[in-house]
């Protein structure tokens, strides 16, 4: 692949879509969230949408929401973008990092790369194996390390989708990640000796 090639993330289909929220690699410091699209009649009717489906005030067109970005939010946006590309940078380092120490343990699966894109490493989310994702959860809150598991129910087993799947179709492997999941810490400030902290303590559990 050459270097023309490449695409940023929300540019390669017709509409784009970001979160904003604060723990994002592109975060304020509350709700917000944005679409891109280069086609002019779409972005004229997604801006319609955002602002109560009006183009002109106090006439609605369209049946739309109230879904526009706080000035303040915008401007911390703002001060925040020109130094995306630097976050994401050290986001990969702390990836590298984790790669480093995780890699050759035979209890977990570290994050796949790819030659063709990449990663920005919002969150470094491994799998752990014998099914004791949750054994390590607790031993990790129980040495001060943070851990997340997103998410915990897959989407075919949410109780919003009761009503509308008539039968229950197994998904077994989305149903097994879902069970083996745990997202550790990753922020561009994190250091090497975090890092190691970190990875020394899912060591030792793995070695009782």
């Amino acid at each position: 692949m050459g270097e023309n090639d490449w695409q940023m993330s929300g540019t390669i289909g017709h509409i784009g879509c970001t979160s904003f929220y604060p723990s994002k690699n592109l975060g304020c410091y509350g709700d917000g969230g944005a679409m891109m699209t280069r086609d002019e009649p779409l972005a004229h009717k997604i801006k319609m949408v955002a602002n109560h489906g009006m183009q002109k005030r106090y006439y609605h067109d369209i049946i739309g929401v109230n879904s526009r970005l706080d000035s303040l939010q915008a401007a911390v946006l703002n001060a925040k973008l020109p130094h995306l590309d630097e976050y994401n940078k050290l986001r990969r380092g702390v990836a590298d990092q984790y790669d480093k120490l995780l890699g050759p343990m035979g209890d977990i699966i570290i994050p796949e790369r790819v030659a063709w894109s990449e990663h920005v490493f919002h969150q470094y989310t491994i799998r752990v194996h014998r099914d004791v994702r949750n054994e390590l959860q607790a031993y990790l809150a129980e040495k001060k390390v943070p851990s997340m598991i997103y998410y915990p129910v897959p989407m075919h087993e949410q109780p919003a989708f009761n009503k509308i799947v008539r039968r229950r179709v197994p998904l077994l492997s989305t149903e097994r990640i879902c069970r083996e999941v745990l997202s550790l810490p990753m922020h561009p400030d994190l250091t090497e000796e975090q890092i190691g902290f970190i990875c020394g303590h899912i060591k030792a559990f793995f070695k009782g």
